[in-house]
């Protein structure tokens, strides 16, 4: 039997899986998306045929509070043996575009209940945390329509990065930093929206560095070696 990998997670996780067919109603549209998750799907699958199953189960728009509405549709009725959280954007941007977001004491206790519901359903799961992340980019750069909103990302994302830590650190789990890669990356002189297209969503290149990192993360800690 192959384990199972549940990726879970906002748009960014999502990358386009979760599309409108013709007739309104959402579905598996392309099965894994096309971001880290499909990249990832490819890189097990060349590397370890049918050891490993890979599930999307972003969708886009989703805060930590949405995550933990489908908790047991999209994780604990899968079973899965590994489960690999990214969530936080929507937290803060939903708040600055339509104050809906989920402010960053209530984002670490749902976090922390989520945990434990899985933990407590899946005992033997391993946990993966993405650390969520930001960029300079069209969409969260302050400009001139939109003062101080580069500020408001940055302060807010940072609170998120901080609580998605604590969860990991609190219960010994797998914990991907991935702010510090985006910032070294965005550092070497490409255009402003080269790794993340509006300070958020990643361009092919973005979803790579994502996959990359969380395959060093796999080989070290989650791959069963012979």
């Amino acid at each position: 039997m192959p384990k199972r990998i549940v990726f879970w997670g906002d748009s960014i996780t999502d990358s386009l899986r979760d599309i409108p067919h013709e007739n309104g109603n959402r579905g598996n549209v392309i099965l894994h998306g096309c971001g880290y998750v499909r990249l990832i799907e490819a890189a097990l699958g060349f590397e370890y045929p049918l050891q490993y199953e890979v599930w999307n189960r972003g969708i886009s728009g989703s805060r930590i509070v949405d995550l933990y509405a489908r908790i047991k549709k999209d994780v604990i009725n899968l079973k899965p043996d590994v489960v690999s959280i990214l969530i936080g954007i929507n937290d803060i941007g939903h708040e600055y575009a339509a104050q809906n977001g989920v402010e960053a004491e209530k984002y670490l206790r749902v976090y922390d209940r989520i945990v434990q519901e899985i933990k407590t359903a899946l005992p033997n799961v391993k946990i993966v945390i993405m650390e969520p992340f930001v960029l300079p980019g069209f969409n969260t750069v302050s400009t001139e329509q939109c003062p101080g909103r580069w500020e408001f990302f940055t302060k807010e994302i940072l609170l998120r990065q901080e609580a998605a830590k604590a969860i990991a650190d609190q219960y010994g789990l797998m914990f991907l930093p991935l702010q510090a890669a985006f910032t070294e990356a965005n550092s070497k002189g490409q255009r402003e929206d080269y790794w993340l297209g509006d300070g958020i969503h990643p361009f092919s290149a973005g979803h790579e560095l994502i996959k990359r990192r969380w395959l060093e993360l796999f080989e070290r800690y989650i791959h069963e070696k012979d």
